[in-house]
């Protein structure tokens, strides 16, 4: 049988309209559905949210409600379960709980804080420590619990305590400033200083002091271990904080025994490689020696610190600097005379080589024999060597002529005015001065002194002429003064004796020549020098001879003549001024009824000498001496028992005027 088939029209028509089916896999035309049957998923997902989200309002409007009855219901006192320290302060107000804290928590008056150093204890209630209960702020730390953080917060502490209890610390103070103070007190119980070992002597006897090892109680560390102690609220034990420091030396019985040994004999010091005349050795006996000994510290090769036996400086350094006072010598030249037959110089003294104790040098040399247990050590010695050696000829210092000579006189001149112008000049005689060189007569002069020769003579002083030592001296400066000045020199330094001397103007025959007025060199050094500088390219040697029987005093200076020639002029004494009144006076020093005259007249001048020095026809140089000399008036002494002394001075003939 044919089935009737529906027109196409007709079923276009329907499909418009009819739900959209599909088709289960395995075929069927039931198993079509209608998409619009099923929710979308996005749908759902609103769905549960709003169901989520309404059913945490209802949750959190009936935990609302809970928690505001419940807050009424305690509305001013602590919610039950809550409690500080193990005491209970469910219900009570703040300040109820805050007395009860008070009255049940006694810790701070009661408990025990001990403070350990090794075997020594210290107990002391926390009170004492710096440290209060503040009940009150407990209190209130206990009331807030449950009322503070949120919503969820409170509620969620209001639960806890509800249900298993919490229990809040205390609120403690600490006052650190009474702990600082009390741990003071520790501090000078327990702090040492830290002691280094040393040796004991008594005379040579030694015995060694071992060191001890230093100790600080440290007060900040200490201080941070017991703020922590505190906040437990219990009784502690707190090891206090100290720090230790170790002595370089804590045992000095190898130094000990090495001291014993240095003071089993004297300590040897000498100069190396020594010669003829030189000073020491020097002895330091056990009893000098034993008083220096130290422990020191030294660095080995290899950078690593040792402890040895040493010697005091500032004990040690006195005796080094006698012994260089003995040893220090200044370098000098050779000196020598001129032979002026063949040329050749000829030694009359030979060089000296420069010595000088290097004082540090010398405690550096001590203490490493010291350490290594010697007995004798050399001094350490800066040698310096001189210009001219012993062994040098004219030829290599440039010497082949007489340059200069003067000659003075100096007749009528005192035995001890002799002696001192002659201990003088030998100071002088074969000294060899540098090209260029300006030469200080007071360097080589020395200590004019009863001990170096000199003798009591009158000399210029203070204005007056009075006795003293080294009258004459000038006599020695003034002739080198007029070598020089002849010779061509440039003079650097000279200066005039206050008034005119007969010695210095005589002639050969005694005769006083007015032209030498102003040719006077005065020496009284260090306040007074004179110097002259040897402008040429070679050296110069001077020479001078005295000669006692004819009163006179010869300069000479060799070298080699560059051709200088000296041309001089003088204005001689002008503007004379006639002497002061003669001055009679008693001197109780005289013996009865002596006389003497002590000063003589002088008239008072003033002198211009010019000197002009060529070289080749031409002006090298051109130098001015002015002079000033005062008017001196005589002087006369008398002893005692002189009734009418000008009388006697008269008939004598001494002071009267000019």
């Amino acid at each position: 049988m044919n089935k009737a088939v529906p027109p196409r029209n007709s079923t276009e028509r329907n499909a418009a309209t009819a739900p959209i089916r599909f088709a289960h896999p395995r075929g069927g035309r039931n198993e079509r559905r209608d998409r619009r049957e099923k929710p979308e998923p996005d749908f759902q997902i609103v769905q549960w949210g709003f169901s989520l989200a309404g059913g945490l309002l209802l949750f959190l409007i009936a935990l609302m409600i809970f928690s505001v009855g419940y807050r009424g219901v305690y509305n001013g006192r602590i919610f039950p379960g809550i409690s500080v320290a193990g005491v209970d302060l469910s219900g009570l107000k703040p300040v109820e709980a805050a007395v009860k804290l008070q009255t049940s928590l006694s810790f701070p008056s009661s408990g025990r804080i001990v403070l350990r150093d090794g075997a020594n204890v210290w107990v002391e209630t926390p009170s004492r420590l710096g440290m209060s209960l503040d009940s009150a702020a407990a209190a209130q730390a206990a009331f807030d619990y449950g009322r503070t953080g949120g919503l969820w917060a409170s509620f969620s502490g209001e639960l806890t305590a509800l249900q298993r209890g919490t229990d809040l610390p205390p609120v403690v103070i600490f006052d650190q400033r009474l702990a600082y103070v009390y741990l003071q007190t520790l501090a000078a119980q327990i702090d040492q200083p830290v002691t280094e070992a040393s040796l004991q002597l008594q005379g040579v006897e030694v015995a060694a002091l071992p060191g001890k090892i230093g100790r600080s109680l440290n007060v900040d560390a200490t201080l941070g271990a017991l703020s922590q102690q505190m906040q437990l609220f219990r009784d502690g034990e707190i090891p206090l904080a100290v720090d230790e420091q170790a002595p370089e030396v804590l045992d000095a019985s190898s130094q000990a025994e090495l001291a014993r040994r240095l003071l089993s004999a004297p300590l040897v010091l000498y100069i190396p490689d020594a010669h003829t005349g030189d000073p020491g050795p020097w002895e330091i006996t056990p009893e000098e020696l034993a008083p220096m000994l130290r422990i020191g510290r030294v660095l080995d090769n290899s950078g690593n610190a040792q402890h040895v036996l040493t010697l005091d400086p500032e004990s040690l350094t006195p005796l080094l600097e006698t012994i260089a006072s003995q040893t220090d010598r200044t370098e000098s030249n050779a000196r020598f005379i001129f032979n002026d037959q063949t040329a050749q110089l000829e030694l009359i003294e030979p060089a000296t080589i420069g010595l000088k104790v290097d004082l540090p040098g010398t405690l550096e040399a001590l203490n490493l024999a010291i350490a290594a247990g010697q007995q004798s050590v050399p001094l350490s010695i800066l040698a310096t060597q001189p210009k001219v050696a012993s062994d040098a000829t004219a030829a290599q210092l440039g010497i082949s002529q007489l340059v200069s000579m003067q000659t003075t006189f100096f007749y009528g001149s005192s035995a001890a005015r002799l002696q001192n112008i002659q201990t003088a000049a030998a100071n002088f005689h074969g000294v060899l001065v540098a090209p260029g060189e300006t030469f200080s007569m007071g360097q080589y002069l020395g200590d004019v002194s009863l001990d170096n020769g000199y003798a009591e003579a009158l000399i210029i002083y203070g204005g007056k002429t009075i006795k003293g030592v080294g009258g004459g001296v000038c006599q020695v400066s003034t002739t080198l003064f007029r070598t020089a000045f002849f010779g061509g020199f440039p003079i650097n330094e000279r200066y005039a004796h206050a008034y005119r001397v007969s010695y210095y103007e005589q002639r050969a025959d005694g005769s006083v020549d007015n032209r030498l007025a102003g040719m006077d060199a005065t020496v009284y050094f260090p306040l007074v020098d004179f110097k002259f500088t040897n402008d040429t390219p070679y050296w110069l040697l001077m020479e001078n001879y005295f000669d006692g029987p004819g009163r006179s005093l010869t300069w000479k200076f060799y070298s080699t003549s560059d051709g200088r020639t000296v041309t001089y002029d003088t204005s001689g004494p002008i503007n004379i001024a006639p002497p002061p009144p003669p001055v009679i006076q008693e001197n109780l020093a005289l013996a009865e009824g002596e006389i003497k005259q002590v000063d003589w007249a002088t008239e008072g001048a003033d002198v211009s000498i010019n000197r002009v020095v060529m070289v080749d026809g031409k002006i090298h140089f051109a130098d001015q001496f002015q002079t000033h000399y005062e008017p001196w008036g005589a002087v006369c002494e008398f002893g005692p028992g002189i009734e009418d002394p000008e009388k006697v001075f008269k008939k004598k003939g001494l002071c009267q005027g000019t």
